[in-house]
């Protein structure tokens, strides 16, 4: 302490030099802290624990967003945490959780993982609704989506469901890890078919051949 009294004194005589060593102080803290939020921003830290590498990563190497033929890849971090710098930082600290049930092994073996799949995907799709699907954003975008060169259904779908205000986790879950199991698949087509019946829009829209307005 009479150490930092004499220091702290030091400084007070010399506020120039007082001043150059709070900046250099704040920028190896900024520095550390900044460096420490994008080491935990790698897919390869992602993946160290046990249970992501051998349940969840095992899965998504399955799927278009790990291997595709133009050989652009959405690692995890791309997925689950906001590139905005408060949103990130948000989700950092949020996620100190997950180290709690890291120590607690609350999902350390296939079974338990399969136990709270349900819960935890829910977990992420609520989260993905309320932010509009925000990181699926960053590389899909519905207004520079050419839709008359996508697959004719897909195009139609994507142009109706600007108009609905749907976002993309509500048609697009399951594509980078198994669904839970009892996941009702045809929840989503319920709701389409319902707002087409709605909307008096004819089926023809995504079944080839029919020329109805309704459901039959």
């Amino acid at each position: 302490m009479k150490f930092l009294g004499i220091w702290l004194g030091g400084l007070g005589r010399h506020p120039i030099a007082a001043a150059g060593a709070f900046f250099l102080a704040g920028v190896i803290f900024w520095g550390g802290f900044n460096w420490s939020l994008e080491l935990t921003n790698t897919e390869s830290f992602c993946i160290s624990c046990h249970e992501m590498q051998e349940f969840v990563y095992q899965e998504y190497k399955t799927t278009i967003h790990y291997r595709n033929r133009t050989g652009v890849r959405a690692s995890c971090p791309d997925c689950h945490v906001p590139q905005e710098w408060v949103h990130k930082v948000v989700r950092k600290v949020q996620a100190s959780q997950e180290l709690f049930h890291w120590l607690k092994g609350s999902i350390n073996t296939a079974e338990k993982f399969e136990a709270k799949r349900p819960a935890l995907a829910a977990k992420v799709w609520a989260s993905m609704l309320a932010t509009d699907s925000r990181e699926c954003r960053n590389c899909h975008d519905l207004e520079f989506m050419a839709a008359d060169t996508q697959a004719a259904k897909a195009g139609r779908m994507h142009e109706l469901t600007r108009g609905w205000k749907m976002t993309c986790i509500d048609c697009h879950k399951g594509i980078a890890h198994r669904l839970p199991k009892g996941f009702d698949r045809n929840a989503v087509l319920d709701l389409i078919h319902d707002r087409f019946e709605a909307e008096k829009t004819g089926c023809s829209q995504c079944h080839t051949g029919m020329a109805g307005a309704g459901r039959k």
